[in-house]
């Protein structure tokens, strides 16, 4: 295994948002999968088991190209950031939140993270947030408060405000990956660091299973390899690597805002797959998150435009 690093190209912005487009569809229709799978597997043993596939993917298919190599020293802190924070914690908060909580909702509380991030992108990355992204961002967390509405909660049933509770803790977890990715001056690409990332992943939520769920118990079947199927090789393996070549090419908070697209589809795919419940609140949480998402974009699209005409003038 090769220690040699080569500093990695940023991603043109047509790939890097075209990546976006594929992840957010992939994730969005991962939360009614998750939610149906949770019926075979445990919530914290179904993190385990989607990271160790998504790993194994990763790691034959860097061999084979023959692109494995340790991770540098430099790349170190960014590793375990990510792999004990975005991977490790957000995913395992996240599947015992869908346990107790319905699968669209579930989606729309675990990404908040814009509200952890606008902070985090404008005191350690200084970035310059434009007036149209400012509408946009503003926009997008009117419709995430719609969704906060407390009438729409029944804080009656066990489980929904700790459940509430910990997709917030893990959205502002992925908020602190997001903003440590982009800052981060990156020794190889991130591709090259994800199946590490993994297995740190692993090592965090491997004691909390066995600690609370005891040893794995799995109910074998095909619906259950179908689950583990579209979670490991599509859901993690792809997913969490294109993800971060995503962030390190685009501002963070547009990242972060577009993802916000995946609640919104994931919501109503929950709707169409499981039969949930689409209220007047999430239909206008849903309108006023993808207009925020838009401007945001847009923002986004005239400053790089802006910038290239600057530069042939």
């Amino acid at each position: 295994m090769s220690t040699q690093t080569t500093a990695p190209r940023l991603l043109a912005p047509r790939t890097a948002y075209l990546l976006l487009g594929m992840v957010t569809l992939i994730w969005s229709a991962n939360w009614p999968i998750m939610k149906w799978g949770l019926g075979f597997i445990t919530p914290l043993w179904f993190a385990v088991a989607r990271f160790a596939l998504g790993a194994l993917c990763l790691f034959g298919f860097l061999l084979a190209t023959r692109r494995l190599r340790l991770p540098p020293r430099g790349d170190l802190a960014v590793l375990f950031t990510v792999g004990a924070l975005q991977m490790g914690i957000f995913v395992m908060l996240t599947n015992v939140a869908l346990s107790r909580l319905p699968a669209g909702r579930s989606a729309i509380l675990a990404y908040t993270t814009p509200l952890w991030v606008l902070p985090g992108a404008v005191m350690f990355l200084n970035e310059k947030i434009r007036p149209l992204a400012i509408a946009g961002f503003f926009l997008g967390l009117a419709g995430v408060a719609a969704l906060f509405n407390p009438a729409s909660l029944d804080t009656s049933r066990p489980g929904v405000v700790s459940g509430h509770l910990m997709l917030v803790v893990g959205a502002a977890c992925w908020a602190v990956a997001i903003v440590h990715v982009r800052g981060h001056r990156w020794r190889t690409g991130p591709l090259e660091l994800a199946p590490f990332q993994m297995l740190i992943a692993i090592a965090v939520m491997t004691p909390f299973a066995l600690a609370l769920e005891g040893p794995p118990r799995f109910s074998w079947g095909p619906e259950l390899f179908a689950v583990l199927g579209y979670n490991g090789p599509l859901a993690t393996a792809f997913c969490f690597s294109a993800t971060l070549a995503a962030t390190r090419s685009l501002p963070a908070i547009t990242t972060s805002l577009s993802f916000l697209a995946v609640p919104v589809l994931g919501a109503v795919m929950s709707t169409l797959a499981l039969g949930e419940t689409l209220g007047l609140d999430l239909v206008i949480g849903f309108a006023l998150i993808l207009g925020g998402v838009g401007l945001v974009t847009l923002s986004d699209v005239r400053e790089r435009a802006r910038v290239a005409r600057a530069s042939q003038g």
